[in-house]
């Protein structure tokens, strides 16, 4: 019986990755913790694991990624082969407000996870990255060779400290770790602080939506089930164990893009979620969208452009993101309107 350990099971992500992995593998259990913190609305999150608890090989504990007990407790219990680190304080903005947070998470908790690899021996650590980590890169679309030096944010600034982190344990102790930059992850039941939801959220309200650096960020926007997809290809696949001429491992290391390798307009974007919430008759056919859209400057810590170069995705695992925007909109305005409005 294989033993999966997904943290932030209660996440957006990691809640349909756990929920893949039961129904893929009969044989198997999957090991969940979260914190369940109201950084969002916690109905989301009970609404997530009410449909994990629905199988038999589901294991969930609530508690905290800091908490260095707790995660030696579930290694040291479960000991789990598979660990796939998701919890992290998500969010560019809220981290100019709330630090703090993203220190205890997204460095702490994620040292503690490595120290728990270390001593009990994984097959495969996963982990998440973000394309925020490419910062004020130019040149596009985004490679895992280019330079990440820059960040403009302080969650970007932990997510590349992660990745450097995972190399060095890697390469002290043996560690087969894959870090994933995620694009833009959106979809049902997704994260409420997400543009596309929180847009949905004001346009039913009747509030002005505000289109940031005036309409003109690209963002590579990639559905959920193509992130999930992605990221089980990756766990069957971890970096080879080799030592190099030195006699000494080379550390089993990879890093990779997970994205839909075709930047939509931001403009566009809002075009097609109105069509598609006029669609699910979340909004009225008549609703005046050009008097709810306010053009604004850019924010501090957000980017113009997301841009992923995937051809390594495909090239090692023989998959590219495919589901169209038009196509994950429909999702999500279809499961908005049951969720909040039946």
């Amino acid at each position: 019986m294989k033993i999966y350990f997904i943290t932030g099971a209660a996440g957006f992500i990691g809640s349909n990755l756990a929920k893949r992995i039961l129904k893929d593998e009969v044989d198997c259990k999957v090991i969940c913790l979260d914190n369940m913190n109201d950084y969002y609305d916690v109905k989301i999150k009970e609404y997530r694991l009410k449909e994990l608890n629905k199988f038999k090989n589901f294991i969930f504990i609530k508690g905290n990624l800091a908490d260095k007990i707790t995660v030696e407790n579930i290694f040291k219990e479960y000991k789990p082969e598979i660990v796939i680190n998701l919890a992290a304080q998500a969010g560019v903005r809220y981290s100019i407000t709330n630090p703090d947070v993203y220190i205890e998470s997204n460095l702490i908790g994620f040292y503690n996870i490595l120290e728990c690899c270390r001593y009990y021996k994984v097959e495969h650590l996963v982990y998440a990255s973000s394309s925020s980590v490419y910062g004020g890169n130019t040149k596009v679309p985004f490679s895992t060779d280019d330079k990440v030096d820059n960040p403009v944010s302080l969650y970007a600034a932990t997510k590349k400290s992660n990745e450097l982190l995972a190399h060095s344990y890697s390469k002290l102790y043996n560690i087969p770790s894959t870090g994933l930059r995620f694009f833009t992850v959106y979809g049902p039941a997704g994260r409420p602080d997400m543009a596309y939801f929180g847009f949905t959220n004001k346009l039913l309200k009747g509030e002005k939506i505000k289109i940031f650096n005036y309409g003109n960020c690209k963002r590579d926007f990639t559905y959920i089930d193509d992130i999930v997809e992605g990221i089980v290809r990756v766990i069957k696949k971890p970096p080879k164990k080799e030592n190099g001429k030195d006699g000494l491992p080379i550390p089993p290391y990879a890093i990779y893009n997970i994205g839909n390798n075709h930047p939509e307009n931001l403009l566009d974007f809002v075009n097609i979620l109105q069509e598609e919430l006029i669609r699910a008759k979340v909004l009225p056919e008549d609703y005046d969208f050009e008097a709810h859209k306010e053009l604004v400057p850019m924010q501090a810590g957000d980017v113009p452009v997301t841009y992923a170069d995937t051809i390594p995705l495909e090239r090692d695992f023989g998959f590219k993101p495919h589901t169209s925007l038009r196509e994950g909109l429909r999702k999500f305005a279809q499961w908005y309107k049951e969720f909040y409005m039946n």
